[in-house]
């Protein structure tokens, strides 16, 4: 049986920092529209106190998370356990998006300066709701290593060639909803490396 929390206690943040993954899920209101879950990796998740999480959001073909943030603010992240000890957290809450030209990008940014990773925005979760479910389901992976497609992407591409192609692919949603304005998209943050 499934339990809520109070907050993010220190025992769920020791249980969270161990996970390599997590996911992202958002809606638009549209009854029609479509709904959005996405994969992440690579350390990009900080948990900044008991009921705010941060993550840094690089980029890729889509702005579904941020679109769907900027309309309704509804947000909820999971994470499940893939080894010997079943368990998954869910973290529901109101997002907001900042990207590099907003106030208060600058401080959460700081969390991430070791990132080999650019920074399109970074995704800030006032959780409202936390709670577990047992994750019985869920089968027994052996973590190899993260990704580094990314990372390479970033490496081996100028910063104006990432900005142009955010700002051509990242305008709208899917389902037309404003993404990213064009001086958004150009004020990518290339990682500190370049």
């Amino acid at each position: 049986m499934g339990k809520t929390f109070e907050s993010i206690d220190a025992r769920i943040q020791k249980w969270m920092a161990k996970q390599k993954m997590f996911f992202v899920g958002t809606a638009p209101l549209a009854a029609d529209g479509s709904v959005n879950l996405s994969p992440k990796g690579n350390d990009t998740l900080r948990v900044l106190d008991e009921h705010t999480i941060i993550y840094q959001d690089s980029g890729g073909s889509g702005i579904e998370t941020v679109a769907h943030i900027r309309e309704n603010q509804r947000i909820v992240i999971m994470m499940c356990s893939f080894d010997t000890a079943p368990k998954i957290f869910r973290f529901h809450g109101k997002g907001t998006v900042f990207t590099p030209l907003d106030d208060g990008f600058d401080s959460l940014a700081k969390h991430f300066e070791d990132s080999e990773l650019g920074i399109r925005n970074i995704i800030k979760v006032d959780v409202t709701r936390v709670s577990d479910s047992c994750g019985y389901g869920v089968p027994l992976y052996d973590f190899k290593s993260e990704r580094r497609t990314a990372i390479e992407y970033a490496n081996n591409n100028s910063t104006e060639k990432i900005r142009t192609a955010m700002s051509t692919n990242n305008a709208q949603s899917i389902d037309g909803l404003d993404g990213l304005s064009n001086d958004e998209a150009y004020a990518y943050k290339p990682a500190s490396s370049k």
